[in-house]
């Protein structure tokens, strides 16, 4: 980016004024200091978390982020919230399930487009957790297979996916209830899986406690927990991970 900058300063196409705005560090924009650097420390942009932001706060950071990425996410946010940011900045895309608002400079975009992620939900009442993962994955340039519906209560529906969630480089399992999932999911693969337990249950599953007890006491090697709900974590390491592993080879 600094030589980008750079050669933009010396053909005349960008002043003094804008490149030095463009190498800060961050951008002071009052409500929100908007990390600028994030993507060279950690390989991806400043991810934005919506809930409890305002409508004119997400506008500012989302603005901001345009500035110098290729991608912008923002997470939990209410149709009737991305109803109002569209309003002002069409070019956002709204995904109602996941709850996700994102833009994506599609040109400039780096997808890997070797391998997968798989994602993989115990029920339906799951999905929303899922596709927070799957659409997070999808946006910081992760192809993602989607195997919803495949939990343990009927086992022969996971076994019927075996291959394909075995080729994947890296899986996100997502369950509620008692959260069994992981457990048999990181018995049949030899790549990291990512489980997400959710709130999904009756009373004495403690709205996800008990699916993250579970999936924390796993016995099966290679899996690691993130916390209850937080599709976005799940999706987000997965893509890490992907995409180290696939590295120059999009």
């Amino acid at each position: 980016m600094l030589e980008r900058i750079l050669k933009q300063v010396q053909d005349g196409s960008m002043s003094v004024e804008d490149a030095l705005k463009q190498m800060a560090p961050f951008e002071n924009l009052g409500y929100a200091k908007v990390d600028h650097h994030r993507k060279k420390r950690q390989g991806f942009p400043e991810i934005v978390y919506g809930e409890n932001k305002s409508v004119e706060q997400i506008i500012g950071i989302g603005k901001s982020l345009q500035a110098q990425n290729n991608e912008v996410l923002v997470t939990r946010i209410t149709a009737e919230k991305a109803d109002a940011i569209r309003s002002v900045c069409p070019e956002y895309v709204y995904d109602s399930t996941s709850r996700i608002l994102y833009w994506k400079r599609f040109e400039q975009l780096r997808i890997v487009r070797q391998g997968y992620i798989a994602v993989i939900a115990a029920g339906t009442s799951d999905i929303s957790v899922a596709e927070e993962a799957a659409v997070t994955a999808e946006v910081l340039g992760s192809k993602v297979h989607r195997i919803y519906d495949v939990g343990v209560a009927g086992i022969h529906r996971l076994l019927h996916h075996a291959e394909e969630i075995q080729q994947a480089t890296v899986s996100v399992v997502v369950a509620g209830m008692e959260g069994a999932l992981a457990s048999v999911v990181g018995g049949l693969v030899s790549h990291p899986v990512i489980a997400v337990p959710t709130s999904v249950g009756y009373g004495a599953s403690f709205n996800g406690l008990s699916a993250l007890l579970t999936m924390i006491n796993s016995c099966a090697s290679g899996i690691s927990v993130v916390n209850i709900d937080n599709g976005f974590g799940g999706g987000y390491n997965a893509a890490l991970i992907h995409q180290l592993i696939h590295k120059g080879e999009c």
